[in-house]
């Protein structure tokens, strides 16, 4: 192999390297986020208690932040609506609450979804942003979101 080929081929062996640097080097921004996971149902004394997961990721604490749901039995009607009442949200924490559901079954809730947000309040977030925001995801056997 001549000194100009092993040139050539340390040039480009060391261009490529540098051409994916930025990929790795630089994390990008985390995209705006409300996160809402239905993270368990299970039998309480009253009834079904619901326990979510929520992550904070809008870049500002949230006063308060309430949703309107709506509970479907097994047969897929409406059971009822309700509001889910998550207070404050700090930015960039997670928090863990438990909502009791009087007189529910776990087994024969087959879906929770979020209706609309009634509360969403906080130093420069927008109202609409709860609902725009938001990222659902479930770790149960219900069908969890919007």
């Amino acid at each position: 192999m001549s000194l100009t080929t092993s040139l050539r081929l340390l040039t480009s062996t060391l261009a490529m390297s540098l051409a994916t640097l930025p990929a790795w080097a630089e994390q990008p921004a985390p995209v705006p986020a409300l996160s809402l996971e239905l993270n368990a149902a299970q039998p309480s004394d009253k009834g079904c208690r619901l326990t979510f997961v929520v992550n904070n990721n809008l870049g500002a604490d949230l006063s308060k932040a309430a949703f309107e749901i709506a509970l479907f039995n097994e047969a897929g009607i409406v059971d009822r609506l309700t509001v889910f009442d998550f207070k404050e949200l700090p930015a960039g924490k997670t928090k863990v609450t438990r909502f009791d559901l009087a007189a529910t079954e776990c087994g024969k809730l087959s879906r929770v979804l979020i209706n609309s947000a009634t509360e969403c309040a906080g130093t420069g977030i927008e109202p609409s942003a709860c609902m725009r925001m938001l990222r659902t995801d479930t770790r149960t056997g219900v069908a969890f979101g919007f």
